[in-house]
């Protein structure tokens, strides 16, 4: 399958909100957000908090930085958002037995017990986006592709 290449917006329109694919992606994050945010209050977490118990799921008992690679995170960032699943004892964070300096983090049976209606969260979003699975995947394989593309850019400008 070939991608068209589209036309470039005249000059005049160039700067315009609706000629950016910035925007395009920024404005659907927020909309993504609106449809999360009632699916994960019963449930306790926020959108970051889910994401970090999706990589939890795919492989319990990983490092932060593990966890940062996957969700292209610092630990500055995630370490407040481990602390309140601590709290809420959904994950345990402990220090690598081999390497002090190393926080692993695995999940609880409360922690566990949250992949079942998880599935349902995941069911309800992708329903409100409309998308029928060929376009969904196809969607999912060109946005995993703009992200690698962008951050390899900077490297490619050296």
């Amino acid at each position: 399958m070939t991608t068209e290449i589209p036309p470039v917006p005249e000059p005049a329109t160039i700067l315009e909100l609706s000629s950016q694919l910035c925007f395009a992606t920024y404005a659907t994050a927020h909309a993504f957000n609106r449809v999360y945010k009632p699916l994960l209050d019963p449930l306790g977490l926020t959108y970051p908090q889910y994401l970090v118990l999706l990589v939890l799921w795919q492989g319990d008992n990983i490092t932060v930085k593990e966890i940062g690679q996957h969700l292209h995170l610092d630990s500055g960032t995630l370490t407040p958002l481990l602390k309140r699943l601590e709290s809420a004892g959904i994950v345990r964070r402990t220090r690598d037995s081999h390497d002090e300096r190393q926080v692993r983090v695995s999940l609880t049976k409360q922690g566990n017990d949250l992949k079942a209606p998880a599935l349902k969260v995941w069911n309800e979003v992708v329903c409100a986006t409309g998308l029928e699975t060929e376009k969904f995947r196809y969607l999912m394989d060109q946005l995993n592709t703009l992200r690698e593309s962008l951050n390899a850019y900077p490297e490619q400008r050296k």
